[in-house]
């Protein structure tokens, strides 16, 4: 997990994915939620794109470094330094394509073989918006978060609906975990410097193997 540069006010860096299908609007989620903007007919670019957004949590600033695929899943070159070193990732399909949400399976498996197994990960159905075309059901997409273990949000960038919601639910999720392993190893080290005892499972590693993650749709 990720920390901030300066450890005197114990700020915190955190490395979030967004990835999914081409045009299913991560670009857009990710300039909505950074800049309060959408773009109707953004154009996908290839390269590594990303914002850094801060927000405060137990008065500790919270930054958060969002990358976006910018075009390159068009042509199945993400590579595994996209994935190094992220903490969190949104899984994003588009409600009207079912085709994009057949494919949630792959960037899943994608997900899990470059990053670590404790990575924070929500499902996102967007263009939620778009009631007349949908072709994915809320229930189908709850359905498939709760079988993966994900949190699972739907979102209109286009309305900014959920928007900051799901980035920050992930944020927190991701602050809440860290810090519970930093209250825990500095109790161990309070246990050590005073000759106590360590059990060899830590609570941090029975907190983890027992994580499931579930969010709700709005």
């Amino acid at each position: 997990m990720g920390y901030g540069d300066d450890e005197k006010s114990e700020d915190y860096l955190f490395k979030v994915v967004l990835i999914g299908d081409s045009a299913v609007g991560k670009s857009n989620l990710l300039s909505r939620y950074a800049r309060n903007e959408f773009h109707l007919n953004s154009k996908a670019t290839i390269g590594v794109e990303f914002q850094t957004q801060s927000m405060e949590i137990d008065n500790k600033e919270i930054k958060a470094q969002i990358w976006d695929t910018a075009g390159q899943e068009r042509f199945r070159a993400v590579t595994s330094a996209y994935y190094r070193g992220a903490v969190g990732a949104l899984v994003v399909y588009d409600i009207s394509r079912r085709s994009t949400f057949e494919n949630v399976s792959k960037w899943l498996d994608e997900l899990r073989m470059h990053s670590d197994a404790s990575v924070v990960t929500m499902l996102v159905g967007n263009k939620c918006d778009l009631h007349n075309a949908r072709d994915i059901p809320t229930e189908e997409g709850t359905a498939l978060a709760e079988r993966e273990s994900l949190f699972f949000i739907e979102t209109s960038a286009l309305d900014a609906t959920n928007v900051n919601k799901a980035f920050q639910t992930v944020v927190k999720e991701i602050y809440r975990i860290v810090s519970k392993k930093v209250i825990s190893a500095d109790s161990i080290q309070k246990e050590v410097d005073m000759g106590g005892s360590i059990r060899l499972t830590s609570e941090v590693e029975q907190h983890d193997e027992g994580q499931t993650k579930r969010f709700g749709c709005c």
